[in-house]
């Protein structure tokens, strides 16, 4: 199977994203246009007996073809603003001029739409002041005040509150995938220095076994070979540092499984109980590989310590076929903490690019009335290690609470 590039993965959800997006939106305006329509058309016996010219039928489409500007209200929101003015001035139709005032401060701003307000308010001014109009005449200024300013003002101020809101929601968008993308970076990073401790230690070994044996075998034939060996070594290690830059504060390696009984020790201190399995085979993994189970336990643990204190944690760390699964599941708390943990929600994030990074899977949810988290990732067997240790299991009970 042809590998994909992860950044090809993420366009195309993207690009999927905002189709499903468009669809949404082109969908509401859609609605927008059938509300505003609904509306008006119960004026329209009004307007056929008034002295407009037209008919039931006729008022009907020239109110059908004005709400249809309302589709465009994203994209071009003062097309069905011109248009509601138009027919403001002709019909005395307020309906439209809301939802128009509405769509401008929604989608562009108060700037917009206090512009956009104060335009209508004084063209109604002016058709409220131009000679020749008696049911404006008979009408005093106090009834054109208390009418026409109220419903521009209101429409706009609906259209800006929702504008404001849609911005926050954005921004609280946008903080959590930077947070996530931070996460997921940050736990690269990770990866790739415990690859260069993990590995450069190897490699600096195997340098200092080639020299060793370079000298034991001086005046021999394989002399040579043995110093070709070493320096192959010690170049691949320079080429591990120049690829993984260090971070500049030194740092403990991250431990491996044998660091498991700490952590579930200090669970326990925390209040949280843990039941660790882990079956003979898994002690065989690459230090990679037993870095990997260490950052997940370690994480799953803390979440468990922040949401469901007091409950306990069972691990499970075994082998299936060739590839490693973990599985860490704690009871639901049947109340929520007293106080909200602190968490940042990106966690789960960095564990999941932990696994991915190491071709594997992890799922986390509820299930059972439980919390598990299960990740499975090629096993990379390192050593072969001898079966039959007590109380350490070949095979694991995978449904065991």
């Amino acid at each position: 199977m042809p590998h994909v590039p992860a950044s090809y993965v993420a366009r195309r959800a993207l690009a999927v994203a905002r189709s499903g997006a468009r669809r949404s939106t082109a969908s509401l305006d859609l609605v927008a246009a059938l509300s505003c329509l609904s509306l008006m058309l119960l004026d329209v016996p009004g307007l056929a007996n008034s002295d407009n010219s037209l008919t039931g039928l006729t008022a009907t489409l020239v109110l059908a073809a004005g709400a249809s500007t309302l589709v465009l209200r994203r994209r071009a929101p003062w097309v069905p603003y011109l248009v509601a003015l138009g027919l403001l001035g002709w019909l005395h139709e307020l309906t439209l001029i809301q939802f128009a005032l509405y769509s401008i401060g929604r989608f562009r701003g108060r700037r917009a739409g206090v512009l956009a307000t104060l335009g209508y308010i004084a063209f109604a001014y002016a058709l409220y002041s131009l000679p020749g109009r008696p049911e404006y005449d008979a009408a005093p200024l106090s009834d054109f005040l208390s009418l026409v300013v109220p419903v521009g003002v209101l429409a706009t101020g609906v259209g800006i509150a929702a504008y404001r809101q849609d911005l926050v929601r954005e921004l609280a968008a946008h903080r959590a995938e930077t947070a996530a993308l931070q996460a997921v970076q940050a736990e690269r990073t990770s990866v790739a220095r415990d690859v260069h401790d993990l590995v450069g230690r190897e490699l600096t070994v195997l340098a200092v076994r080639a020299e060793v044996l370079s000298v034991r075998s001086r005046g021999t034939d394989r002399q040579k070979d043995f110093e070709e060996l070493a320096d192959t070594a010690r170049r691949a290690h320079l080429m591990l540092n120049d690829t993984i830059v260090h971070r500049a504060d030194e740092r403990t390696a991250t431990p491996g499984l044998e660091g498991l009984p700490a952590l579930a020790d200090e669970s326990e201190r925390m209040g949280s109980p843990v039941t660790l399995v882990i079956c003979d085979q898994a002690r065989g993994l690459s230090p990679l590989r037993q870095t990997a189970v260490y950052r997940v336990v370690q994480e799953c643990l803390t979440n468990a310590a922040k949401h469901a204190p007091g409950e306990r944690v069972t691990v499970l760390i075994g082998l299936e076929g060739s590839r490693l699964r973990i599985v860490v599941r704690n009871p639901l708390p049947a109340a929520a903490p007293p106080t909200e943990p602190v968490s940042s929600g990106t966690g789960t994030f960095s564990m999941r690019e932990r696994v991915r990074s190491m071709g594997g899977t992890l799922t986390a949810g509820p299930s059972r009335g439980s919390y598990e988290v299960v990740a499975v990732f090629p096993g990379g067997i390192a050593a072969t290690v001898s079966p039959g240790t007590p109380g350490k299991p070949w095979t694991l009970d995978w449904s065991r609470e």
